[in-house]
């Protein structure tokens, strides 16, 4: 399942040395530790292990829950069954069901081979860069500078998944005792604090992503480490982990209390920080993505532009702050269409298509007018009845005069982009020549993009809800092969440009008393390249409820659904659902869609009466799945406090 791309040096190192819970070094294997430190191509391949060791712990479907733990996708049991080496592709479907276990935890990076390894081989390498002979200081000072970015940014993995983790400032001495190795869980502040300190020791010393030579555009750089520390801060200040009642009893072994009361002020700090690390990013050159090209409308224009936004093969999208060269490259396999083999034109033989957005999030996306479905005065009467569209705005993004599915009318342009729905187009170049042409989803059972089984089933890839994704999916490529064309040539994104002005929004509008223009203005920026109103004005002519923008409850909602709408499937509800502390409301859900083994719209659409259940296995347990469980062999091995809901906690 993992790929283990490492240095020959390395893989010996790994073999030898991560045995023990922190990865103390043995004895034996500091002689050749140092020695791997004399030469710049040794101490370049040291670090570019550490990176990539972070970068499939960090990106994959495989190691991060984030993607598929939530309720964004619906994915059945086909989806469930993939394996590899008796290894689950998806596994983090599992703890969307609340099968997570302690025993032996899906997506576990708290281990000796994951996390604490990367992190040791950061201690390593600090220790020992300024060693090398070959290498002027301030090529020392900036591999040093990534490597403490890298190391905050494995703390903040952690920190997500765990609350508080255990800190290595520094690797434990071979001759130590047990209980030097034995080491207590650090408190929320500490472990904050650490990966704050990491990344002020690291940012004066790294380049802009636009200044850094071409070879180190996948190392860390300043703009996305500030944005390392932002996430810290915003975190810390969140509800989960500022002044949690549920969680104010758990202390660690030495009776030291993890989790602080609560601190307005630290809301400040991660508004400050957010603007800090906007600031980096537009000094850098960073904006959000809007090039200049012509599909024929503004609407085609908007959505083409939101589609690219999330997709880099040459390091060159002005808004991704970090990303890396991916592992695999063929995740999309299980979001590309299942489709009939008689079409040459949009068949890809290699698709698994078994990943479904939920109903919930297509319902998410704003109307045109930029807001919910339910707030917008002036959208359908009837969002589940046919109905059609005649204004020329939606020409090859809907089909002019013919009945379509309400709800699929006058979408917000991220709607659109990221969302493949019955009855609208998919823009992308076909035919020989590879002109671009729009293409008609038709997705009723034995259709084009429709189920090609006639029952619902864990043999044959499908969409359980009778939607696909458009988002990952450039629009510049044709289906046919599409899988295959693409594998390995785009970048997996870690952070994005629009994230930063959603915190500073959100850490402003909590930390202030009502919501000011700052506020507004973040969300504005994110929304101007959505193609949607800004928020006052959206709020204040088409809205039910005009006095929500205005006030601080109403606007924490309102930046909520914006997270929600502009990162759908990025794997950022996963966990901001959880500091939000509204999983419970959430997650707790059955999932909906259509009748997909409909021939008919009525049958498709069961009656317009609404969509039907899909899946019903969802469930989270609080505040057992708030944090995920360390595996119940380490608690034994370290003597570390358990998360509350998985065991002894003692």
């Amino acid at each position: 399942m993992k790929k283990q791309i490492f240095s020959l040096f390395a893989v010996s190192l790994i073999a030898s040395s991560c045995s023990d819970y922190l990865d103390v070094v043995p004895k034996g294997d500091v002689e050749t530790i140092e020695s791997n430190f004399e030469q710049r191509t040794d101490v370049n391949k040291w670090l570019k292990t550490c990176y990539v060791m972070f970068t499939d712990m960090s990106t994959s479907f495989a190691y991060q829950p984030g993607y598929l733990g939530a309720d964004e996708y619906v994915g059945g049991q086909f989806a469930r069954e993939l394996q590899y080496d008796g290894e689950y592709y998806l596994p983090s479907l599992f703890i969307g069901d609340g099968l997570q276990m302690a025993s032996n935890p899906y997506c576990n990076i708290w281990k000796k081979d994951e996390a604490y390894c990367i992190i040791r081989y950061c201690n390593i390498f600090l220790d020992n860069v300024y060693n090398c002979y070959n290498m002027e200081a301030e090529e020392k000072d900036l591999w040093a500078a990534e490597i403490k970015a890298l190391k905050a940014a494995v703390y903040l993995e952690l920190f997500k998944r765990y609350g508080p983790f255990i800190l290595m400032p520094t690797n434990i001495d071979p001759n130590s005792g047990n209980a030097d190795m034995q080491q207590p869980r650090a408190s929320i502040d500490n472990c904050v604090n650490a990966i704050v300190e990491l990344c002020d020791e690291a940012i004066p010393n790294l380049p802009s992503m636009k200044s850094s030579e071409s070879t180190r555009y996948a190392y860390f750089n300043k703009e996305s480490t500030a944005t390392i520390k932002a996430y810290a801060l915003l975190y810390a200040a969140s509800p989960l982990f500022n002044g949690n009642e549920q969680f104010k009893a758990l202390t660690n072994k030495n009776g030291e209390r993890l989790f602080p009361d609560y601190d307005k002020e630290k809301w400040h700090k991660a508004a400050v920080a957010a603007d800090e690390a906007i600031n980096y990013a537009v000094q850098g050159g960073k904006h959000l993505y809007n090039a200049t090209s012509d599909k024929g409308t503004d609407m085609l224009n908007t959505i083409f532009n939101i589609q690219e936004s999330v997709l880099d093969k040459d390091y060159t999208n002005p808004e991704i702050l970090q990303e890396f060269q991916p592992q695999s490259g063929m995740e999309n396999k299980y979001y590309v269409p299942y489709t009939k083999s008689t079409n040459a034109t949009i068949y890809d033989w290699s698709s698994q298509g078994c990943l479904a957005p939920s109903m919930k999030m297509v319902e998410m996306f704003y109307t045109e007018h930029g807001l919910p479905i339910d707030e917008d005065k002036q959208w359908v009467s009837n969002k589940y009845e046919m109905s059609k569209e005649i204004d020329n705005r939606y020409r090859n993004v809907v089909p002019l005069n013919t009945d379509i599915l309400s709800l699929h009318r006058r979408r917000e342009p991220r709607f659109y982009a990221d969302i493949a729905a019955d009855g609208t187009y998919w823009y992308r170049p076909q035919g020989t020549n590879l002109v671009y042409k729009p293409t008609l989803l038709e997705c009723y059972q034995g259709e084009n993009f429709g189920s090609q089984s006639k029952t619902i089933n864990n043999q044959t890839p499908q969409s359980l809800t009778g939607y696909w994704m458009k988002k990952f999916q450039t629009s510049t490529q044709p289906f046919s092969m599409y899988i295959q064309n693409n594998s390995g040539l785009y970048r997996q994104v870690l952070y994005r440009l629009p994230e930063l002005y959603l915190m500073s929004a959100e850490a402003w509008n909590e930390y202030l008393d009502k919501p000011n223009d700052h506020v507004y203005d973040m969300l504005d920026v994110v929304r101007e390249r959505a193609g949607i109103p800004k928020v006052r004005d959206a709020w204040e002519n088409y809205a039910r409820n005009p006095e929500k923008a205005k006030t601080k409850d109403g606007m924490r909602s309102i930046i909520h659904q914006e997270w929600n709408i502009e990162f759908a499937f990025e794997g950022r509800r996963y966990y901001n659902l959880r500091r939000w502390m509204e999983a419970p409301q959430e997650l707790n859900q059955p999932q909906y869609g259509w009748n997909i083994l409909g021939k008919t719209a009525r049958q498709f659409y069961n009656n317009y009466m609404g969509p039907v259940v899909v899946w019903s296995k969802r469930k989270f347990t609080a505040p057992r799945d708030y944090f995920c469980p360390i595996r119940s062999e380490e608690i034994l091995v370290s003597g570390c406090v358990q998360n509350l809901g998985w065991g002894s906690n003692k």
